[in-house]
């Protein structure tokens, strides 16, 4: 359920502070940057690259948290703390998870576009 996967109150905050259009903005260049993001983990798992890892997932947390998507940013962070121990040979299955909660949160933010 998208109000589950979404905090909409981070984003009316975000509202509050800038515009609507603004964060409209936002959701799509979130929307843009994820997919990419999302392969380079799965290069850089490939290549066994926990560096490269960390980076691309700190970034996906940050961005993720920015809008509301908790759920996501929950488990962008996990893999970031597993790139930052090195220890990312077995982080396939938390990359597919990452995948899913992507598609929840990008629906959502969807949603929440058409409804401001």
């Amino acid at each position: 359920m998208p109000e589950l996967t979404l905090d909409t109150e981070t984003l009316q905050g975000l509202v509050d502070t800038t515009d609507t259009e603004f964060v409209g903005e936002l959701i799509t260049t979130f929307m843009a940057d994820t997919p990419p993001l999302i392969a380079q983990l799965r290069q850089a798992l490939a290549a066994g690259d926990a560096g490269t890892f960390r980076r691309a997932a700190h970034s996906l947390k940050s961005n993720g948290a920015s809008l509301g998507a908790m759920e996501f940013s929950s488990q962008a962070r996990a893999l970031e703390m597993l790139g930052k121990a090195g220890t990312i040979t077995d982080a396939a299955a938390g990359v597919d998870q990452l995948t899913v909660e992507y598609e929840r949160a990008r629906v959502a933010l969807e949603a929440w576009q058409h409804a401001a």
